[in-house]
């Protein structure tokens, strides 16, 4: 499966060259289609092994969804869904462990990037109230009003274009440089680190839930392997004194 949505990957992104869909575009078609029947035939098997038991999986459900999108009609006023085909791809990440465990860790992120967002949204307003009362008449253009402010400080925050801005600002008010460097370090170099340490967290904690998991699948084994050799020592223990006794 995993070589069968590569390459239907790699048959998608071929889609979108005109010289190539003008040269093979019914060969890539019919592939197309193929890779749709085998999609559909690996969910129909699946369901048969697994039975309800399929639905408890939610990388299951991931996939049943994928492919039921795949299955719309792609004709008429529906033509826009061919676009929705491309998510096919994203089935690699159930099939491939790694790349679950690490949409899992940032799915278990979410809370505390939650809380974060909304610490970084009340500094942008903070500063933006601020910035426009300060620079609103000195550059209209960038802080003239609440919603403008909001843009610029936000474009600040990601680092790009901001000398231009605070040079422009600096030039009627010198002392503009302390409100950038402050606004800076907090909102980009401070808050949204943040967010990088909350998602390393949420996935070093999957990384040892599933470590964990092992090593209890690897103790109950252990176990069993014990008790057969256990059982084994019984029997022999019991041939030994059965020759003893008819000797």
């Amino acid at each position: 499966m995993l070589a069968v949505i590569v390459l239907n990957a790699i048959t998608l992104g071929l889609e979108t060259s005109p010289v190539i869909v003008g040269a093979v575009g019914a060969e890539l078609s019919v592939i197309d289609r193929t890779f749709l029947v085998v999609f559909v035939l690996d969910i129909l098997l699946r369901l048969v092994a697994y039975g309800r038991g399929f639905w408890r999986d939610p990388w299951n459900v991931f996939d049943f969804v994928i492919v039921a999108i795949a299955l719309l009609p792609t004709t008429g006023p529906f033509g826009v869904l061919r676009a929705l085909r491309v998510l096919r791809v994203l089935r690699l990440i159930s099939v491939v462990p790694s790349m679950r465990r690490v949409v899992a860790g940032l799915l278990g992120a979410i809370p505390g990037m939650a809380s974060i967002a909304a610490l970084l949204g009340l500094i942008l307003y903070v500063a933006a109230v601020m910035a426009t009362k300060l620079f609103g008449t000195v550059a209209p253009e960038s802080f003239g009003n609440l919603g403008t402010t909001l843009f610029t400080l936000f474009q600040t925050m990601t680092g790009e274009g901001w000398p231009d801005i605070a040079a422009e600002v600096m030039e009627q008010v010198p002392l503009a440089w302390i409100f950038f460097v402050v606004y800076i370090m907090v909102s980009s170099f401070m808050v949204l680190n943040l967010f990088i340490a909350v998602v390393v967290s949420a996935m070093e904690s999957e990384f040892r839930a599933e470590e964990a998991e092992h090593a209890a699948e690897e103790q109950i084994v252990n176990r069993e392997i014990l008790d057969e050799v256990r059982a084994l020592r019984a029997e022999l223990a019991e041939l030994r004194d059965g020759r003893t006794s008819v000797r």
